[in-house]
């Protein structure tokens, strides 16, 4: 308690003068020194926006989350472990029947065998797999190479880490991986490159071709592949989803991550998991349980028993949400924004340039306050933006939601 320690803080709140701290507070504003770790970092764009959206009662197109309830089954299952017992530490990899169902599905769907026991860890969101993947490999000075626009809790986790983040953009108007640029940017302190498709936020979605060329770049580099997957059930327009785990050169330097939340609508239960080489899971697991230990444990039984009772649920993702995308692009056609192409995600990118001059977050904030409409702008997701008008929409909306939507976004 500082130098006046308790007897001086119990004599302030006997006769506490007028307009003072206590004395324990004081001291400590004047030893604190704090040099941040983050000197940069501010609140992430989506709380920024979340936040907009209620203070002005918007509809939320922003933040990544649906507006519906998830099915009744996994509901049930939910409730049914709560009251039998699950609700003590799990292990610390995550329960074996999860991991277990997990390796199933990727045998069953993907035609991949994955070791439950060495390979597969259950994490607390795909945000933490993701923190704990990049602090495994990367050590101070290492190069980690991001694609722009980048999702936001990459280059953090970098920077903790002690690395340099990479920033390579993404081509435009497609959204598509510059190849050519990437092998110019490798060197020998590059450790880590990371890969998101479906892609949030651009909607943009990578293809086997795409992965060949990643193999081909670091064919003769000692890094390693991070690769965000957590949309990896939401693919538009009869396209597949390319996952590293797939590729046969890449899946033994790679990590994959992926979130339940994202396949079965419960984005607040905050359940991922990452598939990885046996070798980069003993270290992804050491980062891991001094970071949460472990995740809910009646969450991780209700999942597995839906994933072993529904397991070809997930295969109807695609279609459910192409229809959203539809439906609210069908009723946006009137309006003044011009509609980028959206492959995969339940995000839509859309041009504002003929409605507003506006740079992209005066433009978000003007229409979560004047107009009622919340979305997420681009910026926020690059190192150096680039001089457009674009903002991102959220259809994982139930249809009245879209329709309300779209008569205000219809007036612009």
């Amino acid at each position: 308690m500082g130098v006046h320690g308790e007897k001086g803080y119990q004599d302030w709140k006997k006769n506490p003068p007028a307009h003072k701290v206590p004395p324990f507070i004081a001291d400590c504003a004047m030893t604190s020194r704090i040099q941040s770790k983050l000197p940069d970092v501010g609140t992430t764009i989506f709380t920024v926006m979340s936040r907009m959206a209620e203070e002005y009662n918007a509809i939320n197109l922003s933040q990544g989350f649906p507006d519906f309830e998830p099915d009744e089954g996994l509901i049930e299952r939910l409730e049914h472990h709560l009251r039998h017992g699950k609700n003590q530490y799990p292990p610390m990899s995550g329960i074996l029947p999860l991991r277990q169902a997990i390796s199933d599905k990727l045998r069953d769907y993907s035609r991949i065998d994955v070791d439950p026991e060495t390979e597969i860890t259950i994490t607390s969101g795909a945000t933490e797999a993701l923190f704990c993947a990049i602090g495994a490999v990367v050590q101070p000075g290492n190069r980690v190479i991001v694609f722009d626009p980048a999702y936001d809790s990459y280059e953090p986790a970098v920077s903790l880490a002690g690395g340099e983040t990479v920033h390579i953009p993404m081509t435009l108007p497609d959204y598509r991986i510059d190849w050519d640029a990437l092998e110019q940017a490798l060197d020998p302190d590059t450790r880590l490159i990371i890969i998101n498709s479906p892609h949030n936020p651009s909607s943009s979605i990578l293809h086997r071709e795409d992965l060949d060329r990643l193999a081909a770049a670091i064919r003769n580099h000692d890094c390693y592949v991070l690769s965000d997957e957590v949309y990896e059930h939401i693919i538009f327009d009869g396209h597949g989803h390319a996952s590293v785990l797939t590729h046969e050169e890449l899946r033994g330097r790679s990590m994959a991550v992926f979130s339940f939340g994202k396949t079965y609508h419960v984005t607040g239960w905050k359940v991922g998991y990452c598939v990885a080489p046996s070798d980069l899971t003993v270290e992804f697991r050491k980062i891991h349980q001094f970071n949460v230990f472990t995740t809910t444990t009646p969450m991780q039984w209700a999942i597995a028993d839906f994933l072993i009772s529904s397991p070809g649920s997930f295969l109807e993702l695609g279609a459910f949400y192409q229809h959203k995308r539809d439906l609210f692009c069908s009723l946006l056609e009137q309006s003044r924004f011009r509609l980028l192409p959206a492959g995969g995600t339940y995000f839509q990118l859309a041009d504002y340039s003929e409605i507003s001059d506006l740079g992209d977050t005066d433009f978000a904030n003007w229409i979560t306050r004047e107009k009622g409409i919340a979305a997420i702008p681009l910026s926020p997701f690059y190192h150096a933006a680039p001089d457009t008008r674009i903002v991102r929409f959220c259809f994982a909306k139930q249809d009245d939601t879209l329709r309300e939507a779209a008569q205000i976004l219809n007036t612009l």
